[in-house]
């Protein structure tokens, strides 16, 4: 047995966003009227991009690439394609997972396209070092596939790759395309499809309870959740009954560790993470997870507690534009030169949500440089907003 000292008590994946450079918005894209995505990638700042997957790792934290915080809807599998070689190539400390869908073929006529595809992504992720995190299929739901369809999908993947694979479960809040997505229980008969290849999920349903449900059917067979609940994250990492129960219902129990790729992982009734909110709060989750493997909970819970306030106001509806509140706080941190994103999504909010991001960061001791954050949204509050 690994020694509790090698065992990581929480995955915790940063799903990060890409850096644009400040002259793409010259380019007038919006997301009314998208660009192509081969004119967008020109103009992808790989270098800063590509700094704030190392700043994460420095933090201690992995880095979940090509997912839906890197636009990936928008950008497509060329953009995704290199973010996963450059984001291998950097050899990252706590490791890295990736989206793996079926953009690359041009147009899905049958589910053994959607098969095929998914399959050839999968691979490779694996062969750059990452972890793939089986992206939810838009097709079915516009086939209106039943039940047996998805397990049918799933099942003619999974007995195709080399595991360990995570299965992604994204609401739609985040992408409406998703509404109804695993009908049944489809995701559950998915999940229990072969426990030594799908080492878990991510869940991004902004649902505690089923979450709560799901890491307690899962555990018997050592998988995990990976919480993709930016409102609660918090609790669900500690564990335990969402709500707590009255009277604290006791500390949730261990089960043990598992391996997932070359990691131990610690079990029991919490969950793991896998959060958009992590690209703006390194920093102090940093601190929070210090405080969890020392055995206090409560200042894990303090440190947390501020940082759910900045994930419900970065998520806040319509859900879908979080990413911009991210873009703006590295930009505000002094990580990247503008906060301009894919087709202009930064124009969805207004100012004054980006000016509460930059309050609820303070709170949340988010602040990288004090002199530059302040400076930045000084400049930022003068400035016409939307820019011409």
């Amino acid at each position: 047995m690994t020694s509790r000292e090698n065992t990581v008590l929480r995955l915790c994946y940063a799903a990060l966003h890409v850096v644009l450079r400040p002259e793409y918005k010259r380019l007038g894209h919006t997301l009314a009227r998208p660009g192509d995505p081969r004119v967008i990638e020109e103009h992808i700042d790989w270098a800063a991009t590509m700094r704030l997957r190392t700043a994460m790792d420095r933090h201690g934290l992995g880095v979940a690439e090509a997912m839906d915080t890197a636009q990936r809807f928008h950008l497509g599998w060329p953009s995704a394609r290199r973010l996963i070689a450059e984001c291998g190539a950097l050899k990252l400390a706590n490791g890295f997972c990736a989206g793996a869908g079926t953009d690359q073929v041009p147009a899905i006529r049958s589910m053994l396209d959607l098969v095929d595809a998914v399959v050839e992504q999968c691979s490779y992720i694996t062969s750059h070092g990452g972890i793939p995190v089986i992206l939810p299929m838009p097709w079915l739901c516009e086939q209106d596939a039943g039940e047996s369809d998805y397990v049918d999908v799933y099942e003619a993947i999974v007995r195709q790759v080399r595991g360990p694979v995570f299965v992604h479960w994204l609401g739609a809040m985040f992408l409406p395309a998703l509404s109804g997505y695993f009908p049944g229980r489809s995701f559950q008969r998915v999940m229990a499809l072969d426990p030594a290849v799908v080492r878990g999920c991510k869940v991004s349903l902004l649902d505690a309870d089923f979450e709560v449900r799901t890491r307690r059917e899962l555990l018997p067979r050592e998988q995990i959740v990976l919480t993709g609940d930016d409102f609660h994250f918090g609790r669900m990492i500690l564990g335990g009954d969402a709500p707590p129960a009255p009277g604290g219902g006791g500390k949730p129990s261990g089960s043990g560790t598992t391996t997932i790729g070359s990691r131990r992982v610690a079990l029991g009734d919490w969950s793991h993470a896998l959060l958009g909110i992590l690209d703006a709060i390194a920093l102090p989750m940093r601190q929070a997870l210090r405080c969890l493997a020392g055995g206090d909970e409560q200042g894990f819970l303090r440190i947390t507690d501020r940082c759910e306030e900045l994930g419900r106001h970065v998520f806040e509806e319509p859900t879908q534009h979080y990413k911009a509140g991210l873009a703006f706080l590295a930009w505000a941190n002094g990580l990247q030169q503008d906060f301009t994103l894919v087709n202009g999504e930064e124009r969805m909010r207004d100012r004054e949500h980006y000016l509460r991001c930059g309050e609820l960061a303070r709170a949340a001791n988010a602040v990288l440089d004090p002199a530059v954050f302040e400076r930045r949204l000084a400049e930022f509050a003068r400035a016409p907003w939307p820019r011409d």
